[in-house]
This record gives structure tokens, C-alpha cells and sequence, in this order.
């Protein structure tokens, strides 16, 4: 059987602050090698509803207050009904940097301004401005065991770097991606780092994560196959030397 992925990408001229493509690129070469064909669908200002209905996984990226600020309305009134949609049916996502601020209830942005989100995940963002420092370097976070996939490599750790001003607090709804090792996570307070709803992550590790965390990258992929082809299906062992090597050099 020939399996085939879509992979929806939110808004990648406005969202993708910190090379945010190299999620992107890693989802496409991992199924690639797998002989899995994958298509990238952008979704931006013009996109419709059936195009977004066609993706088995969504990504969406880093940006800042102001690009936030222009796609939230047609996030929220035009796209986020039917991403809310795929999420309950179990469509896997990574959301990085700036996009977990709009999934949540709300974002307060660095000048005051409140951002009304989508509500998919049960938390709320603040930038508190000059009065907290921003939240930067590089981290390391321990996530469960929930996202072994069988037959391939895994780590308890996730490497990344962050660089934000806001602060995210989770609700019951959700529960964290990962705990803190090195870093400050969502918050610098509560020693949580991101979110997990359903089958959809956020974190606060942007830019190309998924190189340095290759187990996650599979995870995605294995939920997005499960999902749309109703059956487990075993993906086959890639050689990761090197992307380990990177995840250990970080650690």
C-alpha cells in the first residue's frame, strides 16, 4: 500500500520567525525515506475550507506580536473552526514560538493589546514587557513515555532554544509537553514546558526542533498515518547517527 501525507504549514510567510521551515523539511525527508509521499499545503488568507480538511498533520510557527496580530482574525473566524475539527479527530500537530500563543484563550502582547484566541488549548499567554526578562538560550526538558513510537529510536529529552517575552499558563485542559530541565519553559515559574491537547504539541522550543529531536518527528508522523489510515502502521528505522549526535552534543 502506498501511504501519503499532507502537511498543512499555517500562514509561512508571516509565522516562520526563526527557521521555522526546517520542521518542515524534516517531516518531508522522514517520510520521504520512508517511501511515504508527502505534499505541503500552505495555509494562508486564501485558503479554503477543503484544502485545510485534506491535511494529516499541522504546523504552524514562530513570529512576532505584530504578525500575530494580523492573522489572529482569520485564524479565528475562518480556519480555526475547521482546525479545531482535525484536533478532535485526533490530527497531530507542532505548534512552536508564537503559534501556541493563539491556540490558547487569549495572548496579552508586550503593548497591553489582547489577542482573542482560537480556546483549542486550555491556557492563556502574557508579555509582561520590561517587567519580566525575556525567556532565552538554550533548554532541555523531559517529556513521557507517550511518545516512544515501536521499533524506533527514542530519548526521555527534548533539546531546543527559546526566545520569548511571553509567558504561557496552563489550564486543567491541557497538560505540559515536557518538564523543565535548562530553561525557562512557558513560564520560568511552574517548570513546565509547552502543551499537549489530543495529539497536537506546543512548545516553546522554536526554530528547526524536529533535527535535534528526531523521536518527536516520528511520533508526528506515526499519529498522522494512524489516524487517517484507521490502523497502526510500523515506520521503518532510519539511520539518525548524526541526529543524535546533535541532541547529545546539546545536552
Amino acid at each position: 500500500m502506498n501511504f501519503k501525507l499532507v502537511v498543512g504549514w499555517l500562514y509561512p510567510e508571516l509565522m516562520s520567525t526563526y527557521g521555522d521551515r526546517g520542521n518542515i523539511i524534516v517531516l518531508t525527508k522522514r517520510c520521504e525515506w520512508r517511501g511515504i509521499g508527502v505534499d505541503i499545503q500552505m495555509i494562508d488568507f486564501k485558503t479554503v475550507r477543503k484544502n485545510i480538511e485534506s491535511c494529516n498533520v499541522i504546523f504552524g510557527g514562530g513570529s512576532q506580536d505584530r504578525q500575530q496580530g494580523i492573522v489572529i482574525d482569520d485564524l479565528r473566524t475562518k480556519k480555526g473552526p475547521v482546525l479545531k475539527e482535525l484536533f478532535e479527530k485526533g490530527v497531530p500537530g507542532l505548534f512552536v514560538c508564537g503559534a501556541p500563543q493563539l491556540l490558547g484563550h487569549y495572548y496579552m502582547t508586550g503593548d497591553g493589546k489582547v489577542l482573542e484566541g482560537l480556546g483549542i488549548f486550555d491556557m492563556e499567554s502574557k508579555h509582561f514587557g520590561k517587567s519580566k526578562p525575556r525567556c532565552i538560550g538554550n533548554t532541555i526538558a523531559e517529556i513521557e513515555a507517550g511518545f516512544r513510537v515501536q521499533g524506533l529510536g527514542y530519548r526521555k529529552t527534548v533539546v531546543g532554544f527559546e526566545n520569548h517575552g511571553g509567558r504561557t499558563y496552563l489550564g486543567a485542559g491541557v497538560k505540559p509537553f515536557a518538564k523543565v530541565m535548562k530553561g525557562c519553559g512557558n513560564n520560568g515559574e511552574d517548570g513546565t514546558e509547552g502543551a499537549v491537547y489530543k495529539n497536537c504539541i506546543a512548545c516553546y522550543s522554536h526554530g528547526p526542533f524536529l533535527p535535534k529531536n528526531p523521536h518527536i518527528a516520528d511520533w508526528l508522523i506515526s499519529k498522522a498515518l494512524e489516524v487517517k489510515y484507521k490502523k497502526k502502521i510500523l515506520l521503518k528505522q532510519l539511520d539518525d547517527a548524526l541526529e543524535w549526535q546533535a541532541h547529545e552534543f546539546m545536552l
